[in-house]
Order: C-alpha cells, then sequence, then structure tokens
C-alpha cells in the first residue's frame, strides 16, 4: 500500500469518527434521559399505582428500582423517548458553544 491509500484511508476513519466533545454529549444525554424516565417510573410506583406491583418492604423497593433505572437506561439506549436526541442537539448547537471573552478596555 503506499502512503497515499494510507492517507486516505486514514481520512476517511477520521471524518467518520466523532469528536470527543459529541460523544460526551451524546453520552450526557442519554444519561439524563435515562435519570429521568427513571424518575417517572419511580414517581408513578411510589404514588401507589404500581406498574410492577407493590415495593411493601426493603428488598422489593430496592429490586424495583434497580429494575426501573435498568430499564430507563436501556430504554435511553434504543433512542428512548426522543429526550436525548433533543437535549443533544442543544448541547451541540452553535448558540451553546462558549462566548468569547471581550477585550479588556
Amino acid at each position: 500500500m503506499g502512503t497515499s491509500a494510507l492517507a486516505a484511508i486514514a481520512a476517511a476513519t477520521s471524518a467518520a469518527a466523532p469528536d470527543k466533545a459529541t460523544l460526551k454529549t451524546s453520552g450526557a444525554a442519554k444519561d439524563f434521559e435515562a435519570f429521568l424516565v427513571a424518575q417517572m417510573l419511580r414517581s408513578v410506583r411510589e404514588e401507589g399505582s404500581g406498574w410492577l406491583g407493590t415495593g411493601e418492604d426493603q428488598a422489593s423497593e430496592a429490586a424495583f428500582g434497580l429494575g426501573e433505572e435498568q430499564f430507563a437506561r436501556a430504554l435511553s439506549a434504543a433512542g428512548g423517548l426522543g429526550l436525548g436526541r433533543v437535549i443533544q442537539a442543544a448541547l451541540d448547537s452553535p448558540k451553546n458553544s462558549p462566548m468569547p471573552t471581550p477585550p479588556p478596555e
């Protein structure tokens, strides 16, 4: 393989790979969506309408909490409610980039 072929492969690989900032905002958006979904599930269970039954002792309360958290993470990883994409788009927006510091007067 010549150097031009290697350069073309390197350029294609670097162009296709997301940068660290995009990966961080994507992860943060998915984590936030998972947290929000878990809180909604917990709220529904605690108000008594229970989507998994009743958690009347500490062991079942802990198991339900863990199940809700894992379900919320899996839901978010699979696209969830779409909140992660909206949050990521807002975080990646040029309007959210740090504002330049004004020059000293």
